[in-house]
């Protein structure tokens, strides 16, 4: 192909385009006005069904507003009722209740009358009776020829008469019967003095001798208006007799525990040289420490001599307290290892458990360490501490059956009960009459203590007097008096002694204050 025809041929396309052009542009715009006015109409046609529904909602809104008013409106109106109705309610309650108190007061009110007129009528009652008695005291003056006062002399003359000739003839009763009981109660007497051992016993159980370097010293320890010695009795509980005896001081008391304080703190004061109440404080101190030392040593011996091991602590302290315990005059300490070896004895004998028959002797009057300060027998003591420290069973049972509390059921409960008779009957090993002596001296100190604001009971002068002392903030010195009347009949009542007990009632105050 040429030139001129590729040339012709541009030529013509260019013309046709421009031909062709305006056409195309009309079409398009017609396109466009056609759907711009289709968009419209669809667009009025929406918004004309947006107001119709807007304002049908609009419709029910309001239709729904209506009926919540109408339902608010109904249920404040009932409200408003029923509170009207209780406002009612209340009013005539409280109407029916002061018409309640108007009536009350109107009853009382007649009651007051009437009380008014019978306060009347018994004065009136009263003066006629008064005269009527004067009228017949007169009558009984003329016809006996006695005017009161002497009739009241002769009466009491009369009654004094008949009480004296009861009481002579009850004192002679008395007697009588003293007379009685004279020939019985020599003979134990003399028998109790027969014993040969019997004075060295008692001795060496109720009574300590301290020597003195010489007897300007029981001066010292009396102290000026007698201080010392009262600081001392009253610190430990014992009975201290200065008498005539040369260079010695005798120390008294029914509890080898506090004798043996009281022993060890007057030697102590008796070395040192200073003698007054702070320092006989620190010396009892140290001697009650000296004596818990001993205490456990005891018990430490006594599970050495018998072989029992494996005891807890607070039994071993318990074992060392009967050291000082006597029953019968039998020291129980050294009891309890004699029935320890015993029972073990017989168990190998039977080929029976020796190291439980030896443990079960050493402890089965372990009750008595504490009997004189806890209720319950010794039994039941030492049967609540075995089992507190745990003790085996079999142990428990042996030191429960040993006075046939219950019944043995046990090789080892049998043999225990067997060495306990043995070591008790063995000559010479009990005196009833002491062990007597020594409960009568604790039951005075419990009934005694027992009471309210007492602070400590000591009994003194082997059983002839009690030393009360009371806690001054509980106790004043009008209800001293009281109280030892109190002390005194109770003691009556409840214990059988010879002679008489002096009960001494003590209130003291002490403040201590410290210079620094």
């Amino acid at each position: 192909m040429n030139v001129p025809t590729i040339i012709a041929a541009l030529v013509g396309a260019v013309v046709a385009a421009v031909i062709c052009f305006p056409l195309g542009i009309r079409y398009r715009k017609k396109v466009a006005e056609k759907e711009i006015s289709s968009a419209e109409e669809e667009g009025t046609r929406i918004i004309n069904e947006a107001i119709k529904s807007a304002e049908s909602k609009k419709r029910e809104a309001l239709l729904e507003a209506k009926e919540e008013i109408l339902k608010n409106r109904s249920e404040y109106e009932k409200e408003v009722k029923e509170r009207r109705s209780d406002l009612q309610r209340q009013e005539h309650r409280l109407q029916q209740k002061e018409e309640n108190l108007d009536r009350k007061t109107d009853a009382i009110e007649k009651k007051e009358e009437q009380l008014a007129a019978k306060h009347a009528a018994l004065d009136k009652e009263n003066e006629e009776i008064q005269a009527i008695k004067s009228k017949q005291t007169e009558m009984l003056e003329r016809i006996s020829g006695f005017t009161a006062e002497e009739a009241k002399k002769y009466l009491l003359d009369q009654v004094e008469t008949e009480v004296t000739h009861e009481a002579a003839m009850k004192i002679k009763e008395i007697e009588t019967h003293a007379k009685e009981e004279a020939d019985q109660k020599a003979r134990e007497i003399v028998a109790t003095a027969i014993q040969r051992c019997a004075a060295d016993h008692v001795a060496e159980i109720t009574v300590s001798v301290v020597p003195l370097p010489n007897d300007e010293m029981k001066g010292r320890i009396i102290g000026r208006e007698g201080r010392n010695i009262r600081t001392i009795e009253t610190l430990t509980g014992v009975d201290l007799i200065i008498d005539d005896t040369p260079e010695a001081i005798t120390v008294s008391c029914f509890e080898p525990v506090r004798r043996e304080i009281a022993r060890l703190a007057l030697e102590k004061l008796i070395a040192d040289g200073r003698i007054h109440p702070t320092h006989i404080e620190e010396m009892v101190e140290k001697a009650k420490r000296e004596v818990d030392a001993t205490i456990k040593a005891e018990g430490e011996r006594a599970t050495f001599e018998t072989g029992v091991r494996g005891l807890h602590p607070e039994l071993v302290k318990m074992l060392g307290r009967l050291h000082y315990r006597t029953s019968y005059g039998q020291n129980v300490l050294q009891h309890s290892i004699e029935v320890s070896q015993l029972a073990g004895l017989m168990a190998a004998e039977l080929g029976a458990d020796v190291q439980a028959a030896k443990r079960a002797g050493l402890l089965h009057d372990l009750g008595k360490s504490v009997d004189h300060e806890m209720e319950g027998t010794h039994v039941q003591l030492g049967v609540d501490f075995a089992r507190k420290y745990k003790e085996k069973e079999d142990i428990i049972h042996a030191i429960q059956a040993h006075h046939n509390d219950v019944e043995p059921k046990t090789v080892v409960a049998c043999l225990v009960q067997a060495a306990d008779a043995i070591s008790a009957a063995r000559p010479g090993a009990r005196r009833e009459n002491l062990e007597n002596y020594i409960k009568r001296l604790e039951q005075l100190e419990t009934i005694t203590g027992s009471y309210p604001g007492v602070e400590k009971a000591y009994a003194i002068q082997a059983g002839r007097e009690v030393r009360v002392m009371v806690k001054p903030e509980q106790v004043s010195e009008d209800q001293m008096v009281i109280l030892a009347r109190d002390l005194a009949r109770k003691i009556e009542s409840e214990m059988e002694y010879p002679g008489q007990i002096k009960v001494h009632v003590l209130r003291e105050t002490k403040v201590v204050e410290y210079a620094k």
